[in-house]
């Protein structure tokens, strides 16, 4: 299968401007709920519901204050902040008065947060803490056009509100009218996992074309009336911000948590009936709840419970399964499973996941415990999501069929490139690198797949990261990395050898996992010591062997080292969106990399 292609979506209905949604629920519902808030300053676990008519009040009057601070329609407004509310409300204002969101991620270092408000040409940027707005003006000389720095932790709600006053309706009205599906909506910067970070310039259009998809797609997790989620990924990242702005489109309740330390209770209290995450994240409960298994006693009872629940899943996938396996996930269900999802607030149906890929064992392992998670696969350059497996036509393993509207085609060199209304019409003047992924209508993607004879798309890898050993055979990374990765004890690998005489690999604990294991075991828990450790690499090792069975003799993994440090950000190992940069990393550890070939 070459190419395949899903018929396009129902009408957006006339909307021109992400705003008319507002406005939609406010004339046709004022009271339904679209938002809850989490109450910060008392018991956080306590949300305030905030209707339609709540929503457009607040938004409305902030915007105002934004007509008043004097910024123009198409001009650009940066937000560095957690994921929290007021980004949302934020968002939608600056929308409202016809200006460009460019998001920035909190975790951004200063010299880079400097490139790219001067690059977006930011004339006000909004922050959330004392730290961002001490960062930010640090770097204020190199920001020549930059006029306003508001903080949201000072009040800039407020403070906008009351500097828009005096503002009327009909001016505001008038500006909002004005903002055209051509417009630009936002900027999106890409996570610059080499050179500087590119901006996606996003329409309205761009957004409304993806909603419609989207929301045709997947109306049961996203379009039902009891429909609701809890934000905590960053709203920097498209993936989430789409997930915002669909949430506001159909209705589903919207809460924001950026304490993943506190995520459990925010969940518990909350409640949502659909989780968006990456897969590092259903990696990390899987992981924790086989931890607390072990420090219970029951490791063997969770590993058995693991079994059955990835056996659930694939006998669906084949008919139905036999008696016996009915009575053993039944019995999980009573002692493993339904605690499981209480975990996630007792509600919870679907997950939805992109960024990377889900291992399919994990995949499994979710829809078995009765939580469905739906991978799917997408750039910021359309707008996030291009396929996505949904309820009924869901294949673990792939990353679903193309949404309504979107053609996917493999190039002969196996690249995979999309067709689509979400598809984005450039870098922000970039023209250059522009004509390199846009060619003929055509967005090419720099990732290599498969699609199947019904139209499920594989991701196998990235083009630019295949290896070719010294024997002339080409390696895809991406598979033998994730099944590593799928280890409860593995925090990050990179599988080197290129122009070496085998594969190798780099491996980074996770910390936490890696100590409770050796808690659990009387050995000492520094890194440091541990990465010797002979039970430890027998662990690490039944990792490699289980993602030597997805790939042929010659491009299996021969030998590994357990580094002693970690990849972060801080590091720059990792982007914002924690997506290694390999250069970087194998520059950081080419002494390591060398010795593998010893």
């Amino acid at each position: 299968m070459r190419e395949f292609s899903t018929p396009a979506a129902a009408s957006s209905g006339g909307r021109r401007s992400l705003t008319d949604d507002v406005v939609a629920h406010l004339r046709k519902d004022p009271h339904r709920v679209l938002l809850r808030r989490r109450n910060d300053l008392a018991d956080p676990t306590q949300w305030a519901d905030v209707t339609a008519a709540d929503f457009h009040l607040q938004v409305t009057a902030v915007a105002k204050g934004l007509l008043a601070a004097g910024v123009r329609a198409g001009e650009t407004v940066a937000v560095l902040s957690r994921t929290r509310y007021e980004w949302t409300l934020f968002d939608y204002a600056i929308w409202w008065v016809g200006a460009v969101t460019v998001p920035v991620y909190e975790s951004t270092p200063a010299e880079q947060v400097a490139y790219l408000l001067d690059d977006a040409s930011a004339v006000a940027v909004i922050v959330d803490s004392a730290a961002h707005h001490a960062l930010v003006d640090s770097v204020a000389d190199r920001l020549p056009v930059m006029r306003q720095l508001w903080r949201i932790d000072e009040g800039a709600v407020q403070l906008l509100s009351d500097l828009g006053a005096q503002v009327a309706d009909e001016a505001l009205e008038t500006r909002r009218a004005g903002v055209t599906a051509a417009q630009l909506a936002t900027i999106v910067y890409t996570s610059g996992t080499s050179g500087h970070p590119k901006g996606c310039a996003l329409t309205h259009g761009h957004f409304i074309a993806e909603l419609d998809s989207l929301v045709e797609a997947l109306v049961d997790p996203l379009d039902r009336d009891d429909a609701s989620t809890l934000l905590f990924l960053p709203l920097a990242h498209v993936f989430a911000r789409v997930v915002q702005v669909c949430c506001i489109r159909t209705g589903a309740t919207l809460g924001h948590t950026a304490d993943v330390g506190e995520l459990n209770a925010a969940l518990a209290s909350f409640r949502p009936s659909f989780v968006l995450a990456v897969p590092q994240s259903f990696e990390r409960i899987h992981a924790a709840a086989s931890q607390q298994a072990a420090v219970d006693g029951r490791s063997r009872l969770f590993a058995a419970a693991t079994t059955t629940a990835v056996a659930w899943s694939r006998a669906h996938e084949t008919g139905r399964p036999g008696r016996t396996l009915r009575a053993r996930h039944a019995f999980f269900e009573r002692v493993v499973y339904r605690q499981l999802r209480a975990d996630l607030g007792g509600r919870v149906r679907y997950g939805l996941c992109g960024g990377a890929p889900l291992s399919e064992r994990l995949g499994h392992f979710f829809r078995g415990i009765g939580v469905s998670v739906l991978e799917g696969y997408g750039l910021t350059e359309a707008t996030g999501a291009l396929t996505v497996n949904v309820p009924g036509l869901h294949k673990v393993g792939t990353v679903g069929r193309p949404l309504p509207g979107v053609t996917v085609r493999v190039a002969d060199d196996g690249e995979l490139l999309f067709r689509g209304a979400q598809v984005f019409d450039g870098y922000l003047s970039d023209q250059a690198t522009t004509s390199g992924v846009l060619i003929d209508g055509w967005l090419h993607t720099g990732d290599l797949g498969e699609v199947d004879g019904e139209g499920f798309v594989r991701v196998t890898g990235r083009r630019n990261d295949v290896l070719v050993t010294a024997g002339g055979k080409s390696v895809a990374p991406a598979l033998l990395e994730d099944r590593i990765c799928a280890h409860p004890l593995v925090s990050h690998a990179i599988i080197v050898g290129d122009g070496a005489p085998y594969v190798a690999a780099l491996v980074t604990l996770d910390t936490e996992a890696a100590a409770a294991w050796a808690r659990r075991l009387g050995r000492p828990t520094d890194t440091a010591e541990l990465v010797d450790d002979p039970d430890l690499r027998d662990e690490i090792q039944t990792a490699v062997n289980a993602a030597n069975t997805t790939v042929s003799a010659a491009e299996s993994v021969r030998r590994f080292v357990v580094l002693t440090s970690q990849w972060t950000q801080a590091g720059g190992q990792l982007t914002p969106s924690l997506k290694l940069k390999r250069q970087q990393i194998l520059a950081d550890h080419h002494a390591e990399v060398a010795a593998l070939y010893r």
